[in-house]
């Protein structure tokens, strides 16, 4: 079960950015990640929120998030974003079962953290599964 899960929290993320709003924009550079990191997708399923608080006549409607999770032979990517924030968190988590994935979970993250391009991000790694 040896794995290893990477998250990251980015905030102040480039403004106006599809992957923020739109699914289908999101999805396809997920995918397309996925694919740069030697990884492979087996399934996907992603969601547009509705607006994220209702407008008023002082603030205009904003745009609801996405969530977008793939499902991966080696494990799962999940991303959520926060347009309404300008925030994304991103979690991908590898096994190292029958191969060391780690190259390609750090590849996954980072492609991604550069998509959205934050002024400041948290990251973490967390080993999970070792037999002792």
């Amino acid at each position: 079960m040896d794995g290893l899960h990477l998250t990251a929290d980015l905030h102040d993320c480039a403004n106006n950015l599809p992957e923020m709003v739109d699914p289908d924009a999101l999805r396809r550079r997920c995918l397309e990640a996925v694919r740069t990191a030697g990884l492979s997708a087996v399934g996907e399923l992603f969601h547009r929120f509705q607006e994220a608080a209702p407008a008023s006549p002082h603030r205009p409607p904003s745009a609801g998030g996405v969530t977008g999770v793939v499902l991966l032979a080696e494990s799962h990517l999940a991303v959520h974003t926060w347009p309404e924030l300008n925030a994304v968190t991103l979690d991908v988590y590898v096994c190292n079962v029958e191969a060391d994935n780690t190259g390609r979970a750090e590849t996954l993250l980072a492609t991604l953290v550069s998509l959205f391009q934050p002024q400041h991000s948290e990251r973490q790694a967390v080993h999970r599964g070792r037999l002792r």
